[in-house]
């Protein structure tokens, strides 16, 4: 299977099916969008674009930006989906690192042009999504000028389809080459853990560049409808569930607890959702509670990372609405699911010993979802697959029901008197706190302890906390050695461009004059 072969099959479906969908905009069904994406890989084509050769997408999500992604996978180039929320910098980085040679940009990012094109010395063309720039023609111009004839891409399963960036949560990020035979893994348990008895309606909220460009071309597989937002407003997200009937939809954490935040959230008909997928970060089990409540029993869990995308694990829809209907299993809710169809997990400790149940160590992944390598970084590949499986830097566990459990980064462990504390298990009391939107743990010097326990607090708006007694909740579940030592609140944490708390960031401010970070 090739990419594109997922919107192929649904086009199947039938040509006047509505495709992408821009609210109080247009609507492209199959027929128009299948006549796009071939125009775009034969104007490529006409650039010298061919098998292998890089091109960058620098985008909100607009509706055109997927007709783009479909043109860029059906001419066998290499999409570098680039994240729009990152930093200019970031962005000459991903795209330089491999000589990206023609770039599709959104008008939104005009000012950074001068900047990529002194970065990129290999540009053989530069085209606007929306509009038309000084000299800089408009995606729909270019595409008129192209020839629609059909094209089949040859490319081979092993054949990089994509180049995407990790987290970036740790450092500048390392180039994941993605095959279409990782994109057939993620679709297979995908469609495994959730599956489809009619077109989905996929409502896209978090950016296309990421895990919101896979349940995108899943939504494509069954002849769905993308409804795509160019905004993160909760009052927005909660009319288009309703108004749309969206079926499918997936948030990071951070945004569904503004989704729990907002007073009308309880005022909207959401019986029309099958899969509200969560990922990118661990979750509250108290508002992951809350959201079940609210939104039915339509709450999945995936677990992945850029390596090894999405679907490495799952809680399904299923599995949460049987452990919200027995109190004894309420635990699990704080898990990841079990292992997905086509991918072998294992926790391994340090002498890459593969633990038991109950036993935590690194989790580590093998199967066809795991990456090629990381472009041009034989040394970081080496590292990360090592002795044949993936080594995610994720710490956790498998309790006796083959639930697997995700409680920490190994980066992120605070040492503190000797002991080995996982910020991951304070965060959870933080967050049951009703005053509390989200929070952060980290290990800041101590003359004492090395490392102190320390928490960073966001709260809801209007909201005051108690931190003593906050501290007194801490103690009276986790014990001295796991209780804060302080708790600060700040107005808002540090998040990565996907919604990830930026603990590094949060480290820098009280390490900053350190000899060491430990």
């Amino acid at each position: 299977m090739q990419l594109i072969d997922f919107f192929e099959r649904g086009l199947s479906y039938g040509a006047e099916a509505p495709c992408l969908v821009e609210p109080e905009g247009r609507t492209l069904n199959y027929g128009e969008v299948a006549e796009l994406s071939h125009r775009i890989a034969n104007g490529l084509h006409a650039a010298g674009i061919t098998q292998q050769h890089q091109v960058g997408l620098l985008s909100n999500n607009h509706l055109l930006t997927f007709a783009v992604i479909l043109g860029i996978v059906r001419s066998e180039g290499v999409w570098l989906p680039v994240n729009a929320r990152n930093a200019p910098e970031e962005n000459v980085n991903i795209l330089a690192r491999g000589g990206c040679e023609f770039l599709f940009i959104h008008s939104a990012f005009a000012d950074q042009i001068p900047l990529l094109r002194t970065a990129l010395p290999a540009l053989r063309g530069l085209i606007c999504i929306d509009q038309t720039l000084p000299g800089v023609p408009d995606l729909e111009s270019w595409m008129a000028e192209q020839s629609a004839a059909a094209i089949r891409s040859q490319a081979q399963p092993d054949d990089v389809v994509a180049i995407r960036g990790t987290g970036g949560t740790t450092g500048l990020p390392k180039g994941v080459m993605v095959t279409h035979r990782v994109y057939s893994a993620l679709m297979s348990n995908w469609f495994a853990s959730m599956p489809v008895d009619s077109p989905p309606v996929h409502l896209v909220v978090a950016p296309l560049s990421h895990a919101a460009g896979a349940v995108a071309f899943a939504t494509l597989a069954y002849g769905g409808a993308n409804i795509i937002l160019s905004s993160t407003d909760t009052q927005a997200i909660l009319q288009a569930i309703d108004r749309y009937r969206v079926t499918q939809l997936f948030l990071p954490p951070t945004l569904i607890y503004r989704l729990l935040a907002d007073p009308a959230v309880r005022n909207y008909n959401y019986d029309s959702l099958k899969y509200f997928v969560y990922s990118a970060a661990p979750m509250s089990v108290e508002k992951l509670q809350e959201a079940l409540s609210i939104f039915g029993p339509v709450m999945v869990q995936c677990y992945g990372q850029a390596e090894a995308p999405f679907v490495c694990t799952c809680m399904t829809a299923s599995d949460h609405a049987r452990i919200l209907a027995d109190p004894s299993l309420w635990h699990r809710l704080s898990g990841c699911g079990r292992a997905s169809p086509t991918v072998r997990i294992g926790v391994m400790d340090s002498n890459g010993r593969l633990l038991g149940p109950g036993e935590r160590g690194e989790i580590v992944v093998q199967g066809d979802l795991v990456m090629k390598g990381y472009y041009q970084d034989p040394e970081k590949t080496r590292e990360a697959l090592k002795n044949g499986w993936l080594h995610t830097g994720d710490v956790g566990y498998m309790d006796d029901d083959g639930i697997y459990y995700i409680v920490d980064r190994l980066k992120d462990l605070i040492v503190s008197g000797g002991f080995n504390i996982s910020p991951g298990e304070i965060e959870q009391v933080l967050w049951s706190l009703p005053e509390v939107a989200d929070c952060a743990v980290v290990g800041v010097p101590d003359d004492t302890w090395g490392e102190a326990v320390k928490a960073i607090v966001e709260l809801k708006s209007g909201q005051s906390l108690d931190t003593e007694a906050a501290l007194a909740l801490c103690r009276e579940r986790l014990g001295g050695m796991k209780t804060p030592k302080t708790i600060e609140i700040w107005t808002q944490l540090p998040r990565s461009t996907v919604g990830k708390v930026l603990k590094r960031e949060i480290r820098a401010r009280f390490w900053s004059e350190q000899d060491r970070q430990v």
